[in-house]
């Protein structure tokens, strides 16, 4: 009798294992395990998504690690609830304005100095489905943003297979303050670079901890838009960031000029925070102990530093081979000028080319010219956009030259319907890529929900594999600079010639 039982136990004792197994890998809402404790989420509407809300990834950067490098998780008992939106950075508060409607904004509440925490979105069951993993890092000139702006939203992106990580970082002075103090306490003998280092710190813990939610830390991409490409672009050359990615997007942005508006030296940085503690005449230690919200209110531009630590020169860091060489999806918006022209009569706009370009004045003015009124406001609107355009275009030339991996271009020209109308604006390209056209409230027509379904198919499948293309998609071709072709995404989806190259490869000229 116990002969015949046996298979019966053998069976038993298999069907136990792989259901013990499969319980092991199953992915709960209820409860997560990360390196700082135990977190539950919720799922979306549809039942289909789980979403993590306010996970910590660094300690809070209060007191005395205000203006430090992010520092180690605080480890939690129980299971903390992450179903609500995070604290944004300290900043302002949100207000719209240009053409950035509510829906660009972070909530009006919470911001707080207590903000270093992500949020995650997966479809997957299991824990062990290794799926492709996109980190965004948001835009708002480092002075602004945070990770829960409802056009930021993972959800549908993450119907497409993807795991989707959003990720705070400080901004403004919290965020980028240099000061000669603050680089003699650092290790690094640098300061100024606190908001990218949060990056650093968020991209380590989607290395660590990613896996526990369906994730492959072995295929992460980084992407972002405006400062958020900036950031990407830092990552891609800061030695601290190296390994922590396998791909990147940038939307409108890059640091490959000199003179970019955002990046400044080291030096210079620390002169600014050192004649701004002086005028002040308050120490390091009195700053640190000044209220975030008053903080926030000293006037200054704060933004990355070059540190040569955390952010190298990134022309130089290519042209000697010293970045992250991985699959790069970049473009821009054919109206991605972020502000009004600078007053000037066409006789003006020739004395300051001559003053600025000496004997090439005369290429300078034939490339960009400005005849009459109607012909400079042109040239205007050109010189602003390329502001963003020749840093992409840059970016994928350098990639191509210097790397062994592909670059794609893209050229954004589809205007928004309704009002405002501020043509294929800067930022308006994102919510069709991340799919989030539901959460803008604008009277979107056929062509709109078209071009988002292209745009976020080929986002996905580029954060699959580093390559956008697939089925039933417009071929898009790997970028050659020697034949610059960009894949055009506007009312149609299709292939045309790199829009003002004459003028990039003046502008290539002036700062190389």
């Amino acid at each position: 009798m116990k002969y015949r039982l046996l298979p019966f136990l053998v069976v038993g004792i298999l069907l136990f294992s792989c259901e013990k197994k499969e319980t092991s890998s199953s992915l709960s809402i209820n409860s997560v395990a990360t390196e700082g404790g135990l977190i539950s989420g919720k799922l979306d509407s549809s039942g289909q998504i789980k979403i993590f809300k306010g996970i910590p990834f660094a300690a809070p950067p209060l007191g005395d690690l205000r203006w430090k490098a992010p520092q180690p998780v605080q480890p939690w008992e129980g299971i903390k609830t992450c179903t609500e939106n995070p604290p944004s950075p300290m900043q302002n508060p949100p207000v719209p304005f240009f053409a950035w409607s509510s829906e660009f904004l972070i909530p009006a509440e919470p911001i707080s100095e207590d903000c270093l925490y992500l949020n995650v979105w997966t479809a997957a069951e299991k824990s062990d489905e290794k799926r492709p993993v996109m980190v965004w890092i948001y835009g708002g000139g480092f002075g602004s943003g945070g990770s829960t702006v409802p056009l930021y939203d993972g959800e549908d992106l993450a119907k497409k297979g993807i795991v989707v990580v959003t990720i705070n970082y400080r901004v403004g002075i919290l965020g980028f303050l240099a000061h000669p103090e603050l680089s003699a306490e650092n290790p690094d003998q640098t300061s100024g670079n606190y908001g990218i280092l949060d990056q650093i710190a968020a991209l380590e813990w989607v290395k660590k901890n990613i896996a526990a939610f369906g994730g492959d830390p072995k295929n992460v991409t980084i992407a972002g838009q405006s400062a958020g490409a900036f950031s990407v672009n830092a990552l891609v050359v800061s030695p601290k960031a190296k390994g922590l990615f396998h791909k990147a997007i940038a939307q409108s942005g890059g640091i490959f000029t000199r003179n970019n508006g955002l990046v400044s030296g080291i030096k210079g940085a620390e002169e600014r925070g050192k004649e701004l503690t002086d005028q002040m005449k308050l120490s390091l230690a009195d700053l640190r102990k000044i209220s975030p919200d008053s903080l926030i209110k000293i006037p200054g531009r704060f933004g990355p530093v070059f540190d040569g630590k955390v952010l190298p020169s990134v022309r130089k860091a290519f042209e000697e081979g010293k970045f992250s060489d991985v699959p790069l999806l970049t473009g821009w918006n054919a109206d991605d000028r972020v502000s009004g022209n600078q007053p000037t009569s066409p006789e003006e706009f020739k004395q300051n080319a001559k003053k600025q370009y000496g004997g090439r004045a005369g290429e300078y003015l034939q490339l960009f010219p400005s005849g009459n009124e109607v012909e400079l406001e042109e040239t205007l609107k050109t010189i602003g956009v390329l502001g963003f355009g020749f840093q992409n275009y840059t970016w994928a030339k350098m990639q191509t030259e210097k790397g062994q991996n592909d670059a794609y271009l893209y050229y954004f020209t589809r205007v928004p319907p309704g009002e405002p109308n501020f043509g294929a604006f800067h930022s308006a390209e994102f919510s069709y890529a991340l799919h989030t056209l539901r959460n803008w409230n604008r009277p979107f027509e056929k062509a709109d929900y078209e071009l988002e379904k292209t745009m976020s198919d080929y986002w996905v499948n580029f954060v699959k594999t580093g390559n956008p293309n697939g089925d039933n998609l417009p071929n898009w071709p790997v970028f050659d600079p020697e034949n610059p072709l960009v894949i055009e995404l506007g009312t149609d989806v299709k292939l045309r010639a790199l829009p003002f190259w004459e003028q990039m490869k003046f502008m290539e000229s002036l700062n190389k």
